[in-house]
């Protein structure tokens, strides 16, 4: 999709206007004129540097297939050399200028709730959602988020059954949106003598972390209950009833929280959760919402849908909504999940331009 030079050369021009302006001192003077102007400009300074790199691109292209027509061979064979690297730039600033210029989902800045199910494959599908979950730690990691589980259900061999975990930062949501839906795992299971490759599911469900004041629990809704935290195997985890079930009488939904020493922590951590889950279910009872999210969305959004695929004989992942095959599985089980995300999000923001411009 072709970037908007008009919208991205006015950027830079109030970019300019605003560093003036902010430099006067009779606006240094006027505390809220001067902190309304600063926090503009705060906003629009990666829009402008992203603009500025994407034209600064353009003229170092032009300059190249002008060069190329000189005589002289060795300035041709440098003028290749740019024209090749001026291209990839052009098309990585491309990518994050439309990234930038994309109307923003309000939720994008919130922590999130996710929940790893084990699919199809039995022990090795509770093995696949622990892949799942330490590749998710070791992403939060690199983004500086905060990762702490909430409530699960692990098995002898080390995989889980299902794990509820909450990644706390400002714009968590924004990165780990894509995640939700079918995952699924190719490779030969340390439980097969025979070498045959198995193929096995796992389910994720990202949702954003709601406030207390976009759902209002009814405390007389809710059935409380404390039991005994246990690990794998049934090994209790502590001997005090610090474990916490709250089951939402009207609409039947279940939480647990086991992770956290006090009775209070887990409470707090479950009452998260549930909020998040009730105001996920408000959001697709509402039909505006619910088309809405539908156009957002890469691909369905919908968590039977298989989204992704890590090929261990082949070393690939495969993400099936953008046609995107990366052969570094390595890298991504580990966390190096930014390749991936920064494509689906430029996907996703020019599919929102183009619908824009219908």
């Amino acid at each position: 999709m072709p970037i908007d030079e008009t919208k991205a050369a006015s950027l830079i021009r109030r970019y300019n206007e605003l560093m003036a302006t902010v430099s006067d001192p009779t606006v240094i003077s006027d505390q809220n004129r001067y902190l309304k102007l600063s926090k503009e400009l705060s906003k629009i300074t990666p829009q402008a540097d992203a603009a500025k790199d994407y034209f600064n691109a353009k003229e170092s292209i032009e300059e190249a297939l002008e060069l190329m027509k000189d005589s002289d061979e060795e300035i041709k064979k440098l003028a290749s050399e740019q024209l090749n690297e001026s291209k990839k730039d052009l098309e990585q600033y491309e990518a994050v200028l439309i990234e930038l210029l994309a109307d923003k989902d309000p939720r994008d800045e919130r922590s999130v709730i996710i929940e790893i199910r084990a699919g199809a494959g039995g022990e090795e599908a509770a093995l696949c959602a622990a892949t799942l979950y330490r590749m998710y730690q070791g992403y939060a990691s690199r983004k500086g988020f905060a990762l702490s589980t909430v409530d699960s259900s692990e098995t002898e061999l080390g995989g889980f059954k299902e794990i509820v975990f909450e990644i706390k930062g400002d714009g968590a949501f924004s990165r780990f949106k894509f995640e939700s839906g079918v995952h699924r795992i190719q490779r030969v299971p340390i439980t097969e003598s025979g070498g045959r490759i198995h193929t096995s599911t796992a389910t994720v469900a990202v949702l954003p972390e709601a406030d207390a004041t976009d759902v209002v629990i009814n405390p007389d809704d809710l059935k409380i209950d404390t039991y005994r935290s246990s690990g794998a195997g049934g090994q209790h985890i502590n001997k005090t009833s610090s474990a916490i079930r709250i089951t939402h009488i009207p609409t039947g939904i279940v939480v647990q929280c086991q992770d956290e020493r006090s009775q209070f922590a887990n409470k707090d951590k479950a009452m998260a959760v549930l909020q998040s889950r009730l105001w996920a279910m408000a959001k697709a009872s509402d039909k505006d919402a619910e088309d809405q999210n539908r156009r957002e969305q890469v691909g369905t959004g919908d968590r039977a849908e298989r989204i992704r695929t890590y090929n261990y004989h082949d070393g690939r992942v495969t993400d099936h909504r953008i046609g995107l095959t990366l052969y570094k599985l390595e890298d991504i089980l580990d966390g190096d999940l930014d390749e991936i995300i920064n494509a689906l999000t430029v996907d996703l923001a020019t599919r929102k331009e183009q619908e824009n411009n219908q």
